[in-house]
Formats: C-alpha cells, structure tokens, sequence
C-alpha cells in the first residue's frame, strides 16, 4: 500500500496543525497545550509525545479529532495513534517511561521538622472537604486550578481567618495533581519556612541553588504569605519566583489572612501580582455549615453524633472550624471517659466552661446601645446607612467590639449593624486598630467602652 504521506514530509504535516491551531486558539492556550507537544510519522503510525499526563488528556479530548483530520489527508488509510508521555528531543519522542512516584520536592537543606511541614497531608483532600456558602467561590475556584493548572486563576489568592480551612483547601489542590500527574514537582511551604530557605541561601551562598529548586517546581503552595510582611529581601526573592513561575505557566496557590491590598508591610507591586489572578475569600461557617462540618468529623472518628448534638455545639462555637473541631474532641473524649453516649446533656458537661465563659460575654445589643450613649447618638443611626463621620466612627468602634468580645461570625455582625457584608466589619476593624496607634482620644474611648462591657 502507498501512503500520500510520502508526498509530504512530517514536519509540513505538523507545520500545517501548527498553523492551524496558532490561529484558531488563544496564544496562551496554543504556547501552553500544542506547542510543547513533539510529533512523528512512521508509515501510518503518529506519535504524540506529550510533556504531562494533564497536556496528554487535553490533546487527546480537544485537539487530537483536528489533528487526525488533517493527517488522513495526507495518508490514504485512517492514522493509528500513539500518545506518550515525556521531555521532547528534536523531533524525535522518548520512549513511554515508567511509572515513577510523585516528587514532593523539599527545599534544601532543611531540618527534619521542617521537612515533615513542607510534605502534603494525603488525609486533606477535595472529598472531606466540607463546602457551604461561607467557601463556595474559594472551593469552586480550588478544583478549576487542579484540573487546570497554570492556565487559569494564577496566582489563585485564598484568604480568611484563622481555622477556617485555607490549608485544608490548598493542599487538597495538592493532592488533586499529585494524583492526576505523578510526575508534578509540587512544594507545599509554610511562609515562616520559605524565610527561612531564603536566609540560609545567603548565609551558605548557595542562592543559586535555591533559585534552581523553586524555579523547578510545577506547583508552588505557599500558606499565610502575610508573614513575609516587612521582610524586604524575602518579598523580593519570592517576586522574582512568582513571576518565573507564572509566566512560565506554572501554578501558584497562596493563604494569607487578609485581601492583598490591606497586608501591611508588603510591597505595591507583590500585592499588585497577587491579584492579578483570582482572589477569593473563605468566611467563618454559619450554622448549618457547621452542623455539616461537625456530622462529617464525628463519623470519621467512629464516635458519631445525631444533629441535636451538633447543633448545640454548632450554637455556642461559632468562630472557625478549628474550635468547633476542639469542642467535639472534648466531647469525645469526655464520652470515652465515662463511658456514656454522647447526647446534648453529656455536651452540656463537656463544654461546661466553655458554656460559663460565654454566659459571661456581652450581647451585641448591649455592645450597641453602650456606644450609642456613649457617643450620644440613636442605635438606630448605628444600624442605618449614614455616612457622616459623627455616625461612622462609633459603628466602626461598635462593630471592632463585637468582633472582640462576642462569638459572632463576621457575617453575623455585619448582619447586626443593618445587614452590612463581612468586608465592612473587617475594614470597619483594621481602621480602628490602626486609628487607636495614632489617635489617644480615640484609643482611651475604645478601653473605657472595652473595660465597661466586660464588668
């Protein structure tokens, strides 16, 4: 049999897919799926080989229909295809490899603890991640970036507070393409680690070698970046790795505790790079998040609950989910000890303290009506959407001592003060705790208000 093919060399009929697809994709779409790819013809055999097994899927459901069309127009029979994975070479492919384990690449050289930090937890993962409307966006945003990583949403920006599964989040991306694509480098760093990495380059002189390691990496995870604040040098290693990574269409996910833009003590054009990709936020659970939360914990630990039990817990715990899961080993345990059924009544005992120090706080009532005198305006002018400043300080100073002296969410004091978002309590916070560093009037007003709720 005489194949057309013959007529025409591989490299025209990979010439013409070239071209083709350069001008039907996006340039990014194009640079990051087809150009890396490396083909060959042997009678009627194509070979595509493939830098990764996330480009091999995509060619395969995408691309490969366009690319067989325009090879039987050259062959006289349907092509047989070979897709492989491996580094290209010229135009020649590498053999299939073998299968080799994920590399979890540590930064070097590190303590032992610090190298147990820097490792994935396999126990964090998208399936035991609890979703609710409080992390929707973050979660949904999290499984675009593992399914596709470095093509969209880079860098993916999480933030929210403490205990609120940030970590969790970041990790289960981890594990996502740890499992999709055993031949990622993927780091996983706390920020505190990644200072210290950058300080023991310069001590040791061996900077280059820490540039090779992190520039090396197909997925950066880096938690609670605000630590690198008001450390000059860091910030300037970690935007010259950011970017590497980013413009070679690698994935970074970073934590932090706050949007890029309030972290104090970072350079314009570090938080400017944080958004340039997807910010998204994670907000403390409402209840029924929390009662999912609790349901989900308690069947793991083979102690189960019934929902009028994580309900009560689910009431009287409301700041994150690393409290609620305190509670409920408290109860457990408690349980355990006695060797009673966990009811209402037995976690009534168990968190009896935590019960008696609540009592003890104030209402978000009081809070209101305290400032109000104080300041010598209506609660009503608190809850309503006057902007005046003789208005708008108090409710900041208001909304600041709820969030000290209360269990309420975020969400539930924005609700409070005229069903306000949960941006305004945090920006209503910060400015206060900035304003009590430079304004002494103010500052004495704050304590005498703290000090008269809580007696």
């Amino acid at each position: 049999m005489v194949y057309r093919k013959q007529i025409m060399s591989d490299k025209t009929l990979w010439d013409s897919c070239l071209h083709y697809f350069e001008n039907t994709l996006p340039p990014q779409q194009f640079n990051s799926w087809i150009k890396p790819l490396a083909f060959e013809i042997k009678g009627n055999q194509i070979t595509l080989t493939a830098p990764n097994s996330f480009t091999l899927k995509l060619v395969q459901e995408r691309f490969l229909p366009e690319i067989s069309k325009r090879a039987e127009s050259f062959l006289s029979v349907v092509p047989n295809f070979e897709l492989l994975i491996g580094k290209r070479s010229g135009s020649s492919p590498l053999p299939k490899p073998r299968a080799v384990e994920t590399e979890i690449v540590q930064p070097l050289p590190l303590t032992k603890t610090q190298k147990n930090q820097n490792k994935l937890n396999p126990l964090l993962s998208f399936d035991n991640f609890v979703t609710g409307k409080a992390n929707q966006l973050a979660h949904s945003a999290a499984i675009q970036v593992a399914e596709s990583p470095g093509t969209i949403y880079n860098p993916l920006f999480i933030y929210g507070g403490v205990g609120l599964g940030k970590t969790h989040l970041i990790q289960s991306i981890g594990n996502h393409i740890k499992h999709e694509n055993p031949q990622a480098k993927i780091c996983y760093v706390h920020a505190t680690n990644y200072i210290s990495d950058v300080v023991r380059a310069f001590q040791t002189k061996k900077f280059d070698e820490f540039k090779q390691f992190y520039n090396s990496l197909d997925l950066l995870l880096i938690d609670d970046i605000q630590f690198i604040a008001d450390k000059p040098g860091t910030q300037q290693e970690f935007f010259y790795t950011l970017n590497f990574l980013i413009d070679g269409h690698k994935q970074v996910v970073i934590t932090c505790d706050t949007f890029p833009k309030e972290i104090s003590g970072m350079t314009p054009r570090l938080t400017s790079r944080f958004s340039s990709g997807l910010t998204v936020a994670i907000e403390p659970p409402g209840v029924e998040m929390r009662v999912a939360i609790l349901l989900q914990k308690a069947a793991l630990s083979n102690n189960p609950i019934t929902e009028d039990v994580a309900f009560f817990i689910a009431k009287h715990v409301r700041s994150n989910i690393r409290e609620l899961e305190g509670a409920l080993k408290r109860i457990d345990a408690f349980s355990r000890f006695h060797k009673r059924s966990i009811s209402v009544e037995l976690a009534k005992e168990a968190l009896k303290d935590l019960l008696a120090s609540q009592n003890k706080q104030v209402s978000i009532e009081n809070i209101q009506k305290t400032v109000a005198d104080f300041y010598r305006i209506k609660v009503t002018d608190l809850l309503s959407k006057k902007r005046a400043r003789i208005i708008a300080r108090p409710r900041q100073i208001a909304m600041c001592l709820a969030r000290e002296l209360t269990q309420l969410s975020l969400p539930e004091i924005g609700a409070a003060f005229g069903d306000r978002d949960h941006t305004t309590v945090m920006y209503a916070c910060k400015t206060i705790e900035s304003l009590r560093t430079q304004d002494a009037v103010l500052n004495n007003d704050f304590s005498l208000l703290n000090q008269t709720l809580r007696n």
